[in-house]
């Protein structure tokens, strides 16, 4: 009986319908790792990188060590930044055992949504030491939106152990050239009560570019 039910998931998985593979992953999640996996496995397979994306999200829903195996192995051998950035928040749900393959994941490919989506995700985390690395080089990203990622990820930290580095480096992006940069700075300094941020908010209030002005009299309001 199992068989028939798994070869039906393993066909609603491909289905045109997204309702319908949405459905087949979640009954899928609620078989053992030892008949759910393969499927994923299988799905795996496929040239569709969607269809891909969605066997690592099934593989999140088996947290055993074949599974955790199957996404390490994956992140050397897939080449779609969609599916990558999918591996990476399924690693996430082992916790810190896959802390370090999800930073060697940041610094070796540059794609704006990998690192984007690792920084996220070490925002919903404790670590913030590692936070903190991944933010000071991520600030240096020459694609703005993985800049501006890494700036307001900083603010967790300006509730942390690492206040103090934190607010250095907002004090260097608080003088960019980039009002981009300026803008999402006064949006970090703005929920921390620490004297230099208030500093730093006070001179951005007199930035030329009125969104930044904007962001940092809202800032000293809070």
């Amino acid at each position: 009986m199992h068989k028939d039910q798994l070869e039906k998931l393993a066909n609603n998985l491909r289905s045109p319908a997204l309702n319908e593979r949405v459905q087949a992953l979640n009954q899928l999640a609620k078989y053992s790792a030892n008949l759910a996996l393969p499927v994923l496995k299988d799905l795996m397979q496929e040239p569709d990188f969607v269809l891909r994306r969605l066997a690592v999200m099934g593989f999140a829903n088996h947290l055993c060590p074949e599974s955790l195996a199957i996404l390490n192995r994956l992140l050397t051998q897939e080449k779609d930044p969609n599916v990558l950035a999918e591996i990476a928040n399924s690693l996430f749900e082992f916790g810190e055992t896959a802390f370090t393959p999800l930073q060697q994941l940041f610094y070796s490919n540059d794609n704006w949504l990998i690192r984007q989506t690792i920084l996220s995700l070490f925002v919903d985390s404790e670590a913030h030491q590692i936070l903190l690395e991944l933010a000071t080089f991520g600030i240096q990203d020459p694609v703005q939106t993985v800049k501006e990622t890494a700036i307001l990820a900083l603010g967790k930290l300006l509730k942390s152990p690492y206040q103090e580095q934190a607010l250095a480096l907002l004090k260097s992006l608080a003088e960019d050239e980039d009002w981009r940069t300026r803008w999402r700075t006064a949006t970090t300094l703005s929920i921390s009560n620490h004297p230099q941020a208030k500093i730093l908010l006070n001179k951005l209030q007199k930035d030329d570019h009125y969104r930044v002005t904007a962001a940092a009299l809202e800032g000293n309001l809070n």
